[in-house]
């Protein structure tokens, strides 16, 4: 009997028993109440049904078992005056977009360590269907051998896969070709996910775990990547070129599980999903379409910063509802009163202050203990970080993440959690919020609790895991220019 079935009829014995218990209890209260006891012997059934509901509701739930990022190989690192000679060499780019994409990467906060695939250190690149294949292989495999090493659950027991990648979708999907590679059962449950940009990290976790809710299968395998073979944009629109500053080589996988007797490391607490496509300028705030030279690449709109803005706005709203603590939401209430009562009596005395009188914020630093953010450069980082009212460490995993790996879309969450894991910063009992932004415009956040002890990252056995792909480096880290 493998493993899948196995776990599907301990949970089922254990929802059995846990029937069987709740009858138990109410058959006590009826007992209690029919002999006419004491009053204070009413508590005892309900305190022990009270009990059993909590502990099924811990003991429940959506677990993350572990989760690998890519490093990938040394030969494909391009640091950034090689990368500028090599936009040369290419023949492609004018001068005035040369100088565009060197200037913002280095405003950006890139270092010189990030990795382009294979096919974009060729002259001139080779962005062919076949090469994109091969870069995806290049990605996936490595991370997914990485997990089923670290988890040590076959892939056998995979009952769920779901593979985000935007801008790459072939046939076979790259679900498929993950599949065929491990020899998943032939009753597993495939998702590809394009298209969804840097929040497709979050959107796949959120789809993995209602299969694990709704199906009778116990584990379910998350891969984020970006195939860049295809995206490379070779034209003059500087509203495209960016695309080609920004983003880099990088993969995940994460395992997640409803089993009661696997052993997980981090527990789902919350999945909030805020999607504003309805809106016709967020809608169009990130589009990949041609250019005027039938050059096809991706778009990021005018006002896209006031789209990304109102986004937020309207998921903190919600988010904060389920994660901030009572106390805090309390705080911020009594600080909400205050502002309102101050605009108000700004206005009734004609004065145009009330105006300049900026709303107040919760504090998100009582909600989580570690921060996982877009890893869309260091200035629109640090513009986030400061309106959620962070400070430099709360920032710190997401500016280093970039400073060494660049925008890894999806993937780029995963490594800033594997950052903070190699500074052996995440406890036991922490909660860590990794929030994503992507096309649609869309905003998701998940929240998750650290349950097990944390890896011993100075040594031993799980040392060198518990670094993953910061493992050669981040004795350099955090480094501040």
């Amino acid at each position: 009997m493998d493993v899948a079935h196995k776990d599907h009829l301990l949970a089922a014995f254990q929802g059995l028993l846990g029937a069987a218990a709740l009858l138990l209890c109410v058959l006590a209260e009826a007992l209690v109440f029919a002999l006419r006891r004491s009053a204070a012997l009413y508590l005892v059934p309900v305190s022990a049904m009270l009990l059993l509901c909590r502990y099924r509701r811990r003991r429940g739930g959506i677990g993350l078992v572990d989760f690998s990022c890519l490093k990938p190989p040394r030969r494909l690192r391009l640091p950034v005056a090689a990368l500028r000679e090599h936009m040369e060499l290419i023949g492609c780019f004018d001068s005035g977009s040369i100088e565009f994409m060197t200037d913002a990467i280095r405003s950006s906060g890139m270092g010189n360590e990030t990795y382009f695939p294979p096919a974009l250190h060729y002259l001139p690149p080779a962005s062919t269907h076949a090469h994109a294949v091969q870069e995806a292989h290049m990605l996936f495999f490595p991370a997914l051998d990485g997990l089923f090493a670290k988890t040590r659950v076959p892939p056998s027991a995979v009952g769920a896969l779901v593979v985000n990648c935007s801008g790459f979708y072939p046939a076979p999907s790259l679900a498929s070709i993950v599949a065929n590679r491990y020899g998943f059962p032939s009753d597993v449950r495939t998702f590809n996910l394009s298209g969804m940009g840097c929040s497709a990290g979050s959107v796949g976790v959120d789809v993995a775990a209602g299969v694990l809710r709704a199906h009778a299968t116990s584990y379910a395998v998350v891969v984020s990547a970006e195939i860049l073979t295809v995206g490379w944009y070779c034209g003059k629109d500087r509203g495209k070129l960016l695309l080609n500053c920004n983003f880099r080589t990088g993969c995940s996988a994460a395992l997640l599980t409803n089993s009661v007797r696997a052993h997980v490391k981090y527990r789902l607490l919350n999945v909030t999903r805020t999607n504003t496509t309805a809106n016709d300028r967020s809608y169009r705030a990130g589009y990949r379409e041609e250019d005027d030279e039938g050059i096809t690449g991706f778009t990021l709109g005018q006002g896209v910063g006031r789209m990304v803005s109102e986004l937020l706005r309207a998921h903190l709203v919600t988010l904060s509802l389920s994660i901030l603590p009572w106390r805090e939401k309390a705080r911020y209430t009594a600080a909400l009163l205050v502002s309102m009562r101050r605009r108000g009596q700004y206005k009734l005395a004609g004065s145009s202050s009330g105006a300049t009188v900026a709303p107040p914020m919760p504090d998100f630093r009582a909600a989580a203990d570690h921060f996982c953010l877009p890893s869309s450069g260091k200035p629109m980082i640090l513009r986030l970080g400061k309106g959620l009212g962070l400070g430099e460490r709360e920032m710190e995993a997401a500016l280093m993440t970039f400073h060494r790996f660049g925008n890894q879309s999806a993937a780029s969450l995963w490594y800033q959690l594997a950052y903070l894991e190699a500074k052996g910063r995440v406890r036991k009992g922490d909660t860590v919020w990794q929030l994503g932004i992507g096309s649609g415009l869309k905003a998701n956040s998940l929240v998750w609790e650290r349950v097990a002890v944390a890896d011993d990252v100075a040594g031993g056995r799980d040392g060198r895991n518990a670094l993953g792909p910061w493992m050669e480096c981040i004795h350099q880290y955090p480094v501040w220019e």
